[in-house]
């Protein structure tokens, strides 16, 4: 395989698609050089069952995760530093227990919710990518995308709303 020629017919795409999945420029472009020095070192490398976007797009998901669980780690002892400061008044603390106990929830519902709506979902709302893109990550229609998506959110509704009962 032409690494170099695979570089540059797909960095822009796998920059953009991990630049919506991460909201910062600068810390796309490091994942993004990631993704195609994993593709080089990889032990299962591209075997053409797909396009190769899709496999460098899989790979970049995989590299936007390890990314996010390595900022959780650092965002976790900040937040024991901010709740530890004398600074923190009673009233605001309550409401940043209520937000984290919401955000919580919101995430576990998403976490229980099965494939393929779960990442449809994920790639709509947090990635803020087209349909036309999400149904080609999974080699699949653009209709598709928008069913499964929609499909999803009313999964999530009727979840929400049975757990506030």
């Amino acid at each position: 395989m032409n690494y170099e020629k695979l570089y540059r017919t797909y960095y822009m795409d796998v920059y953009s698609y991990v630049t919506t999945l991460v909201k910062n420029s600068h810390v796309a472009e490091e994942i993004t050089q990631d993704v195609f020095v994993r593709a080089m070192k990889s032990k299962k490398p591209f075997e053409g069952r797909s396009q190769e976007l899709t496999w460098l797009f899989a790979i970049a998901k995989n590299a936007c995760t390890d990314e996010f669980k390595r900022q959780a780690k650092c965002i976790t002892s900040d937040d024991e530093n901010l709740l530890s400061s004398k600074d923190q008044t009673t009233n605001s603390l309550e409401n940043l227990l209520e937000n984290d106990e919401t955000l919580f929830h919101i995430h576990t519902v998403l976490h229980d919710l099965e494939e393929p709506y779960k990442e449809v979902f994920q790639l709509r709302v947090f990635g803020e990518l087209s349909f036309l893109m999400i149904g080609k990550l999974f080699d699949k229609t653009e209709s598709w995308a928008r069913v499964t998506y929609h499909r999803a959110r009313l999964k999530l509704q009727e979840r929400m709303v049975s757990y506030g009962e």
